[in-house]
């Protein structure tokens, strides 16, 4: 052998051993698992009956069997959003466009994906939100669709997808409709509508404060008439003379006045004739 040669010799049986560590290493990794925050997971048993629908797993790291998999699906409030085309209670077809919240039963998740499937948004939620949907709208009319029943379809909605995914393991918890789409001739007719029973109402307002106003005016005039009356039938000509008397002691007091005295006027008062 050359010196630029070397022998080298494992110790006994340390291919053995190596060979060992890969098997655990391998081993180990396939037995752990990490589910992360707001996920949820359910085991498949390879050699058994397939998903375990009693178990659902939490976040946090976790042993199994190697020859297991953990199927780990997010189980916290989520939300999808589409663009649906359904027709209105006249046969006219809309564009909807919504967003639905939603969330899987967590101590469910196993039975959830065993009858529906890993991807049971697509298998059981877009199907149940259509069907909701195209029934809710189709009570409506286009006008109704467009401006003051966006509320109340939105919780028609809800419930439709509530009730037929009831016992399906799948809770939805909110719906928006954000935006209704109609052929633009229909929304500018039912713009132009709405916009001239917004300047009649506006109108009738107007009408009807000017009503009121005249009304007051006329309560007032009447009010005012009716006081002269009274005051008038209570004025005696003795009483308009002591008046008229108190009057003229009181400007005769007055530093800016001189004051002379001629005979009398008409009603047996003193005329007064100032320096002014």
């Amino acid at each position: 052998m050359s010196n630029n040669q070397m022998d080298i010799k494992f110790p006994k049986g340390g291919a053995f051993f190596i060979i060992l560590v890969v098997i655990a290493i391998i081993a180990f990794s396939k037995s752990t698992v990490t589910i992360g925050p707001g996920e949820g997971g359910v085991i498949f048993r390879t050699l058994g009956d397939g998903i375990d629908t009693d178990t659902t797993y939490g976040e946090g790291f976790h042993f199994m069997f190697p020859w297991n998999k953990m199927i780990v699906r997010k189980v916290r409030q989520q939300s999808i959003s589409d663009e649906m085309n359904v027709l209105s209670v006249n046969g006219l077809e809309v564009k909807v466009n919504g967003t639905i919240w939603y969330e899987p039963e967590f101590s469910n998740l196993g039975k959830l994906i065993k009858t529906k499937g890993q991807d049971y948004e697509r298998e059981l939620l877009d199907p149940a939100i259509n069907a909701a949907a195209r029934s809710v709208v189709g009570r409506y009319t286009p006008e109704q669709l467009y401006s003051s029943k966006r509320d109340v379809i939105e919780q028609e909605i809800l419930e439709e997808v509530q009730n037929v995914l009831k016992d399906q393991y799948l809770l939805v918890t909110r719906v928006l409709v954000e935006d209704v789409k109609l052929p633009s001739t229909i929304r500018i007719a039912i713009e132009t509508k709405l916009k001239q029973e917004q300047e009649s109402l506006e109108y009738e307002f107007r009408l009807s404060k000017a009503k009121k106003e005249a009304e007051r005016q006329k309560i007032d005039a009447e009010g005012k008439a009716i006081a002269n009356k009274i005051l008038s039938a209570s004025l005696t000509e003795k009483i308009l003379q002591e008046k008229g008397i108190d009057a003229t002691l009181e400007l005769s007091k007055s530093p800016n006045s001189k004051v002379i005295v001629i005979g009398s006027g008409k009603d047996g008062l003193p005329i007064i004739l100032g320096n002014q």
